[in-house]
């Protein structure tokens, strides 16, 4: 933990140091590929030490987590685009905002974990709610949906009289906040271990500032990955209502044995339900635009 202090550190006093500067495509591409990188060494050197089922489950936070952090950079796009922040204070804008987002993830694991560990019924809440949000975002339209929603956050600060560029810090905040209501529960459902939920969070989104300037027009392109996001979400609340029962000792219902889903099960389910939203997506844009044109 304290060699991941030591780049998060780094990682902020780098942005804090080149905050009046535009972040160009190759420092962008640079910084992310570093902390891809650094995601999978430490998963690798995770399994030197512990066993291949908390190595596992480190890669499936991370994946589901960093997945479900495309949604938060939709969203910083609205917020900064409609507030006409300039280029060069859209580094600082988004710093703050993710340092913000990092503390109160951090406070929200902590007490999740307190839950569970007095509550296990919890788990039922947990589930319903990951299903719910699953359907919702499936059927919903995710571009109308976060542009109405900012509009309301961003009316709301800028009635106070705020600055844009305080507005704009404030916002990211919140809204990443909100995402962790689907985060938090849905990283729970793949492992209690409290280590690996604060990891994969930080991880997530120690790569998301770098993450906004490099995939810019891309994400107009990941036309279904909201569809996907959905899946893997409604997966996982599922999973947590079979936990859930087993944790209160209903084993089976109406004669139906309720399955035990294996961390490397939900892994195969995320890394392959990212992989055909993504490439499904890349296909039919490539399609439409070449029919376009």
């Amino acid at each position: 933990m304290s060699l991941l202090a030591i780049v998060v550190l780094f990682d902020f006093s780098w942005a804090v140091i080149r905050r009046n500067q535009e972040t160009s495509l190759k420092e962008a591409s640079l910084w992310s590929l570093l902390y891809v990188s650094l995601a999978i060494a430490f998963g690798i050197y995770l399994g030197t030490w512990t066993d291949p089922k908390t190595q596992q489950e480190f890669f499936a936070g991370w994946l589901t987590e960093y997945s479900l952090s495309f949604d938060n950079l939709f969203v910083f796009v609205i917020i900064l685009s409609r507030l006409k922040i300039e280029e060069k204070s859209k580094q600082l804008a988004l710093l703050f905002g993710i340092l913000i987002a990092l503390v109160f993830r951090i406070i929200a694991i902590t007490l999740g974990a307190a839950a569970i560990k007095q509550f296990e019924w919890i788990f039922f809440i947990f589930g319903a709610f990951l299903i719910y949000t699953a359907i919702h975002l499936f059927i919903e339209s995710s571009q109308e949906h976060e542009e109405e929603k900012e509009s309301r956050i961003i009316s709301y600060l800028s009635s106070k009289g705020m600055k844009p560029f305080t507005v704009a810090l404030i916002a990211l905040g919140l809204t990443d906040i909100l995402f962790a209501l689907d985060s938090i529960p849905a990283i729970f459902g793949l492992t209690q271990n409290v280590y690996i939920v604060v990891t994969a969070n930080i991880f997530a989104l120690m790569g998301l500032r770098q993450l906004y300037f490099l995939i810019g027009g891309l994400m107009q392109r990941l036309i279904y990955i909201g569809k996907g996001l959905s899946v893997i979400l409604g997966y996982i609340g599922v999973k947590l209502l079979f936990h859930a029962f087993h944790a209160v000792d209903i084993h089976e219902i109406a004669g139906v044995h309720i399955p035990k889903i294996t961390i490397s099960q939900s892994l195969s389910v995320i890394v392959g339900t990212l992989a055909i939203a993504t490439i499904a997506s890349l296909i039919v844009t490539a399609r439409r635009n070449k029919l376009a044109s």
